[in-house]
């Protein structure tokens, strides 16, 4: 009985609205889908939402699996709060994120002033999205890590430095590899994340159709302006991208742990 239960929820509120998109998208046939996703605007806003979250989940990558390392293994004061404060992204409003952003690097902002002095445009341009969708997609890399970190413990990592290993050595071949399915499951979310980032980016980017428009503000540009058909074709790409990216995941773990 739970069983279908759990069947019957997630088709209600997750397969039934794809199924819906998927139908909307093609019920006038291929010709109006390929039409609005070769649109020169559409395309801008993919290559945009794209360059975004290529430098976005490096960034929040590389910051996870440090921040993990330093609050599974280091002790020091203030680690609770640092740990607490991993998670504000997933408390706050991507609104309120937009706004705080705006705040600081707006004309009259702390950083906007100065910034705008020496030429430099962070609100309203490419910057100001970078740092909406790094702040929106922070936490999801060390969500993975501290869990499995702390399972593995660390007597091969003492080990290894006991024979000598220097802190890379030992990360690189042995903590490295004990956690790899975690960064990956962690990098898989923050770039689902970063794809589908919305509110915050709406904020800071202005929304300038072929300059700051993403893919997600895209969607909501068509669907004000009456075309269905572009709306509902470019968000059943993000939600194909996500979904094709989860299963892939899904299948080739299993041959890894074999392995």
């Amino acid at each position: 009985m739970p069983r279908f239960v759990a069947l019957a929820y997630l088709t209600a509120v997750l397969l039934a609205p794809l199924t819906m998109v998927f139908w909307r998208t093609f019920q006038h046939g291929l010709a109006p889908v390929w039409g609005a996703l070769s649109n020169p605007e559409t395309v801008h806003a993919f290559k945009l939402t794209l360059i975004v979250t290529a430098i976005a989940v490096p960034v929040n990558t590389i910051f996870g699996v440090a921040v993990s390392l330093l609050i599974v293994r280091k002790r020091f004061p203030g680690k609770g709060v640092l740990n607490a404060f991993i998670d504000l992204p997933l408390a706050l409003s991507p609104v309120v994120v937009g706004l705080s952003l705006y705040l600081l690097y707006g004309r009259n902002g702390w950083f906007g002033s100065w910034l705008l002095g020496h030429g430099i445009q962070v609100l309203f341009a490419w910057p100001a999205i970078v740092l909406a969708t790094i702040f929106a997609s922070v936490p999801f890399v060390a969500r993975e890590v501290i869990p499995t970190l702390r399972e593995l413990g660390d007597e091969q990592e003492q080990a290894a430095s006991t024979l000598g290993a220097s802190g890379w050595q030992t990360f690189r071949r042995i903590t490295l590899p004990s956690i790899r399915w975690a960064v990956i499951y962690g990098v898989v979310l923050t770039t689902a994340r970063s794809l589908g980032e919305y509110g915050a980016v709406a904020i800071v980017s202005g929304r300038i159709v072929g300059r700051t428009e993403t893919a997600t503000l895209r969607v909501d540009d068509s669907y004000q302006n009456f075309d269905l058909t572009g709306a509902y074709s470019i968000s059943l790409v993000l939600a194909a991208t996500a979904v094709v990216v989860l299963i892939l995941m899904t299948v080739l773990k299993p041959k890894e742990q074999m392995a």
